[in-house]
């Protein structure tokens, strides 16, 4: 039965590809390098942009009671980009966004990347020292941000000339900044800007954790956002068809009662931050290509989700797999309406097969979904859903269509093909990012002849669905925030009480991962657990912090090399 169900879903996707097909890909010479790209989409995120004005007076966005039309939403675009022309915002300049999930994050957005300039996602948890490093490495032309991130704008040091324009506060007047609301008071242009973008050009810029304790700017292109944005159509796509297929073919029963009628409109819920591209390239650009209606969230919370969901009919659920989890264990699960959910699942860490069948189970007219993906490839590497993730719970699917993949070994070598062959896995093609800004060497390090080292162990079947088997990297995915362990170390290391820090990740059913730490202190002196949490308050996010904390007498194990053993601490003290 596997295998039947297998044998059509790669058929639908080969079908997809074959000539003539508007998903049909060709190779291309980018920055050098021959990368596989679609041959028929637009060109830019501008491009598609301007094609969604056709939605109207459809919903675009819902945020709260506050609702918004694609017709509206497109006039504070044209309204935001003639301010920030006037501010002498040019193409390849950058905007930087710093908020929570505000419509007014959306609309800086697009704005921003409709006239050619970098829209750099500003991590909403980062501490000022984080916001800090973070402005001085992008040097964006222009700030935007909300009450939360001008209040920690306060507590730097003075930053380099830049325009700020405050979001849902009273403060712009005492800052020099210009209030969103008086932007928006002006008349609507009618018109964008004229501009002539590269495909090639940063449409985005992203900061990932640095193994070095500093972020890397990820530089996102048009051409591979927009090819992000038409892998994960094509995925929609060949699943439907497998399905027919299938069902037709006599290989799966078909449904005992008559198919439901498609939506009016696609509901696409956002419970993740639009810093990353989980929500943004996952979630916000195929929602708004599809005409869909977006309904954000200004924080997670499961029975506000469900109250939502049942309130605007949602129809795709995508966040981290800690989601999914809450929302079906939550007491509203069972007296609210999620009748509407067609897709739940998402991305940003491992879909667990419990869960797979969980979500399987309890959607009515649904069926569960995952993505894994990252930073660097604009989004998603592979994909997997419905009943071909069923019947390959543990896989996250085969790689998208603008993706090659292989296998190395530790010292970069080729592994040869086969289900058995484990190694680090690498993929070259258009969505692969054109690297990181201001960092050459670190961009040599993760790039070569356009392959993109994951630092993730993995293995690949006969049906070429990949299984993620371990990261490479010394890194904690905690609910789909990826967490590098150097990162907190170095922060560890400042206080003075410390003689060594070891950090690692251990299981945690809720995020998956959680944050650990063991700890030597210096001769003579003292320190409990929550002294150490505050002192790296003030310099990390709050979800890098520590949340259990060991302390030692002895020195930490190391090798050879002086390396701590981490998976041997682990397994001491945590059983793994």
């Amino acid at each position: 039965m596997i295998a039947h169900v297998i044998h059509h879903y790669l058929a639908a996707r080969a079908e997809l590809d074959a000539p003539g097909s508007p998903f049909a890909t060709t190779t291309i010479e980018v920055r050098g390098v021959q990368l596989k790209t679609f041959a028929a989409v637009p060109p830019t995120m501008r491009a598609l942009w301007e094609t969604s004005a056709l939605q109207g007076d459809k919903d675009y966005l819902v945020y709260e009671d506050e609702r918004y039309t694609y017709a509206e939403i497109h006039a504070q675009v044209r309204t935001l980009a003639a301010h920030l022309v006037a501010q002498g915002v040019e193409r390849g300049d950058r905007v930087a966004i710093a908020m929570r999930n505000y419509p007014e994050w959306v609309v800086a957005y697009w704005a921003s990347v409709c006239l050619g300039a970098a829209a750099v996602g500003m991590n909403a948890w980062w501490t000022p020292p984080e916001m800090e490093y973070a402005l001085n490495d992008s040097e964006p032309k222009v700030l935007i941000a909300d009450d939360e991130r001008i209040e920690r704008l306060m507590h730097m040091p003075a930053q380099r000339p830049m325009h700020l324009i405050a979001v849902r506060t009273d403060r712009g007047d005492s800052l020099g900044a210009t209030r969103w609301a008086d932007i928006m008071a002006t008349t609507d242009p009618g018109t964008l800007p004229a501009v002539d973008i590269d495909p090639d050009d940063d449409a985005t810029i992203f900061y990932t954790s640095g193994t070095t304790g500093f972020p890397k700017g990820a530089q996102l292109t048009h051409r591979g956002s927009v090819d992000n944005i038409f892998n994960i159509i094509t995925r929609g796509a060949a699943t439907a068809m497998a399905e027919a297929k299938a069902i037709a073919a006599g290989d799966v029963p078909a449904p005992t009662a008559p198919p439901a009628a498609a939506p009016a409109q696609a509901v696409f819920m956002a419970p993740t931050p639009l810093f990353h591209v989980t929500a943004c390239n996952c979630l916000l650009h195929p929602g708004t290509v599809a005409g869909g209606k977006v309904v954000l969230m200004y924080k997670w919370d499961a029975g506000r989700a469900l109250e939502l969901i049942e309130r605007e009919g949602v129809t795709n659920f995508s966040g981290v797999p800690t989601m999914s989890r809450e929302l079906l264990m939550h007491p509203d699960w069972a007296t609210r309406d999620t009748s509407t959910l067609q897709g739940m699942g998402g991305g940003g860490a491992a879909l667990q097969p419990d869960l797979v069948g969980k979500i399987a189970g309890a959607l009515k007219k649904g069926q569960p979904s995952t993505g894994y993906g990252m930073t660097e490839t604009c989004g998603i590497i592979t994909a997997n859903a419905a009943r071909f993730f069923i019947a390959k719970p543990e896989s996250c699917g085969p790689v998208v269509p603008t993706l090659e993949a292989k296998l190395v070994d530790e010292e970069g070598n080729d592994l040869p093909a086969g289900p058995d062959t484990v190694g680090v896995l690498c993929v070259r093609g258009s969505i692969v990012i054109k690297g990181y800004l201001n960092r050459p060497e670190a961009t040599h390090d993760s790039i070569r002849d356009g392959w993109l080292n994951t630092g993730d162990i993995a293995r690949i079947d006969e049906d070429g669905f990949v299984y993620i088997v371990d990261r490479a990297k010394d890194m904690v995915l905690r609910g789909g925030e990826n967490v590098y362990c150097s990162e907190v170390e170095t922060a560890i290391y400042h206080h003075d009480a410390i003689s060594e820090a070891c950090v690692f990740g251990i299981p945690d059913e809720r995020l998956g991962e959680d944050v650990a730490a063991v700890i030597v202190l210096r001769e003579g002196h003292e320190l409990s657990a929550d002294d150490l949490r505050h002192f790296l308050s003030a310099s990390l996010a709050k979800h890098k912090i520590p949340a259990t904390i060991w302390f030692r007498d002895e020195p930490i194990p190391r090798n050879a090399n002086g390396k701590f053993l981490k998976r041997d601490l682990r397994k001491e003290l945590v059983g793994e």
